[in-house]
């Protein structure tokens, strides 16, 4: 008898730092479902992950993030007081190169976008062709952590900035549904994940506001209670969820999965192995959504889940 035909799906990963773990566990929970993924679009973490599941490289790259400590990735920082940042990420870049080898963008076997921001023309770029860790580097270029990226006489930096979750580059790509991975959803209570004393202790935000010009970094002012790198980030976040609803209600994806804001901090690496397990779950919730959906309807209706979490 012959197969019955896979479902194919168009999967777009949101930025949101450490959050963008949680890709692994959508990208994981699809696959376990049989889902066939003929594309992938995403900016900042979610164009890594998503270059380096097209590369072949996502067993490797989850057994290596999964064993890192908060001491690994501070390790992995190349610092620098020039450029225009303050990580260069020419030492995050060699080890995913180790991990996954080099190869181009045209050449995955399935249609790959990552984006980034020109910052000198104010516009979006879309990645589709040339070096896969172009792509990648210049998409997490986040603005005064990591330094931009020049590539091809351009200045670019983190896609986050003007399309958080680039859903467009994926219409070029026929496929039975869309799925979006929303990294800046609404916080919950509880948070998601349960925390260690270990987990909250000093790490990389608190290293980065002792290298912050000024002096002393920690500092907090009276009237916020927040240090400079608190306010850039939550000001990048605020502004990424804004930017997130308008582009959703635009193009009306059939499944949108929410991980919320809180579920760590940015710079949370070390949490790696509780972000993934607790994006796995929250797809599999939408895609138990979805399907019923699909089935009361004969899948002549589109399946819009907004939230899904547990």
């Amino acid at each position: 008898m012959e197969e019955p035909r896979r479902k194919t799906v168009s999967l777009v990963l949101g930025s949101g730092g450490a959050r963008g773990l949680a890709h692994i566990g959508v990208i994981r929970a699809l696959l376990a479902r049989g889902y066939d993924i003929r594309a992938i679009s995403g900016s900042s973490m979610g164009a890594v992950v998503g270059g380096v599941y097209a590369a072949g490289g996502l067993d490797a790259y989850e057994k290596w993030v999964t064993g890192l400590a908060q001491s690994d990735v501070f390790r992995l920082l190349d610092w620098t007081f020039s450029g225009g940042g303050l990580i260069r990420g020419s030492v995050l870049m060699t080890r995913l190169r180790e991990l996954i080898g080099d190869c181009d963008i045209e050449h995955l076997p399935l249609d790959y976008t990552a984006v980034a921001v020109d910052i000198e023309r104010g516009r979006e770029v879309w990645f589709t062709d040339g070096p896969l860790f172009e792509a990648m580097r210049a998409s997490f270029a986040v603005p005064s952590i990591f330094t931009p990226h020049a590539y091809r006489g351009r200045t670019l930096v983190d896609g986050g900035l003007l399309n958080p979750v680039p859903v467009a580059p994926t219409q070029r790509t026929l496929s039975d549904f869309t799925v979006v991975v929303d990294l800046n959803g609404e916080p919950v209570e509880p948070p998601p994940l349960q925390r260690t004393q270990a987990d909250d202790a000093p790490g990389l935000l608190t290293r980065l506001r002792g290298l912050l010009p000024g002096g002393n970094g920690d500092a907090k002012p009276v009237e916020t209670g927040l240090a400079m790198s608190d306010v850039l980030m939550r000001s990048l976040e605020t502004m990424q969820a804004a930017i997130t609803r308008q582009h959703l209600a635009v193009f009306w994806p059939d499944v949108v999965i929410s991980v919320p804001k809180n579920t760590c901090k940015f710079h949370e690496f070390h949490l790696a192995a509780p972000v993934i397990d607790y994006g796995r779950r929250l797809a599999a919730a939408a895609l138990d959504a979805a399907e019923k959906a699909r089935a009361r309807h004969d899948g002549h209706t589109p399946l819009r889940t907004d939230r899904a979490q547990q």
